[in-house]
């Protein structure tokens, strides 16, 4: 699927008053939804998957898939999103200690969040959201050294970056869900994500998992299928 091809399909979704309140959203026009795709695709602190429906009978058995068939904008039923921040925490911070209390630098850590969108109702409730964030979990772990280097070294001219410093290692996982989205709130926790703190002044609570062991093992029933690009 390319850049812009699902644009459309995601500016409506956008526009949907529910959608918006359920994933914390602003409406945003034709424009800015293009410059915002752009932005994303050139940024070094976030991944975004477009989530389309699952292959079912006979193409669930298949070993390959074409681009322009299963990827196609009418299969699309929402996203997924992965940012990643400097660790800050104010806690570990006053004591200057780390969370297992072994006094290292707050420096070379950093966190991610971890944000997903479903869009329509019959796509819900199927098991489709908690596979999704198992597999992209999965998936974060897999391609951690890459993802890590990638943001440190566009991060490394920023101010107050100094030269030499310590390899970047994720904390933890996060996400910052409203308080009313009782689904989303139990499909993290049943993947071992607890709340920490109270509802913020925006509604939502959030949700930290910080095991990461829990997702170094490929979630039950993934398969890893090739992707097949036309040759031009």
């Amino acid at each position: 699927m390319k850049l812009n091809e699902n644009t459309g399909k995601r500016l409506n979704r956008s526009l949907n008053a529910a959608i918006q309140e359920a994933t914390a959203s602003e409406p945003l026009t034709l424009e800015e939804e293009y410059e915002n795709q752009q932005s994303w695709r050139e940024s070094h602190d976030k991944l975004t998957f477009i989530l389309c429906q699952p292959l079912t009978g006979s193409d669930g058995s298949k070993t390959s898939v074409d681009a322009g068939e299963v990827d196609v904008p009418d299969r699309m039923i929402g996203d997924i999103n992965f940012f990643l921040y400097p660790w800050d925490d104010d806690e570990d911070e006053l004591d200057g200690t780390d969370a297992s209390g072994q006094g290292q630098s707050q420096q070379g850590y950093c966190t991610g969040e971890i944000d997903i969108m479903i869009a329509d109702h019959k796509d819900r409730g199927r098991g489709l959201g908690k596979a999704a964030v198992s597999t992209f979990m999965y998936y974060i772990w897999s391609n951690l050294d890459a993802i890590l280097s990638e943001y440190q070294s566009q991060s490394s001219a920023s101010p107050g970056q100094a030269e030499g410093a310590p390899r970047l290692k994720l904390k933890s996982l996060m996400a910052k869900i409203k308080a009313t989205n009782a689904h989303s709130i139990a499909l993290f926790k049943g993947l071992g994500f607890e709340q920490e703190g109270d509802v913020n002044y925006f509604g939502e609570v959030k949700l930290v998992l910080g095991d990461l062991d829990r997702i170094a093992s490929p979630p039950e029933g993934l398969r890893v299928l090739d992707y097949s690009r036309p040759v031009n």
